[in-house]
């Protein structure tokens, strides 16, 4: 589409919606959201721009194939799976960590996020292959 209008829209939403699907995913474990409504929010966000700038020019912003993203994002769920196993318990057990950064800070880490983090891209990786498959016929 030649839409002056669509392009720059497109600029300033593609940052916006694709802050928003990593804050849905990072919040998901507690709240509503998660890897999946914020994988379908990221690949909304590359639609948008494939429609604004071509499919090709949105392939070339990713700079990673689709289908790599699903094997990523495989390989970081069943991850997350295995580190409960390291621990002598059933396997998906979540599993918490606390890193200290000093200044009396803390960064709480935890299996289900890395969970969340595998269906986010596994959601993004096939959305986008379809999205990518259809547009090439």
């Amino acid at each position: 589409m030649n839409s002056l209008i669509l392009r720059s829209a497109t600029q300033l939403l593609l940052t916006i919606l694709l802050l928003f699907s990593f804050f849905l995913m990072l919040r998901g474990h507690d709240l509503p959201g998660g890897g999946f409504i914020g994988g379908l929010v990221a690949a909304a966000a590359v639609a948008l721009y494939a429609i604004a700038f071509g499919y090709r020019a949105a392939q070339a912003m990713l700079r990673i194939s689709p289908r790599a993203l699903v094997g990523w994002g495989l390989l970081a769920a069943v991850a997350s799976g295995f580190l409960a196993l390291l621990q002598g318990q059933a396997f998906l057990t979540g599993q918490w960590w606390i890193v200290e950064l000093g200044g009396g800070a803390e960064l709480k880490l935890s299996s289900p996020l890395l969970f969340d983090i595998g269906v986010y891209l596994v959601v993004v990786g096939t959305i986008l292959t379809m999205l990518f498959a259809l547009e090439e016929r």
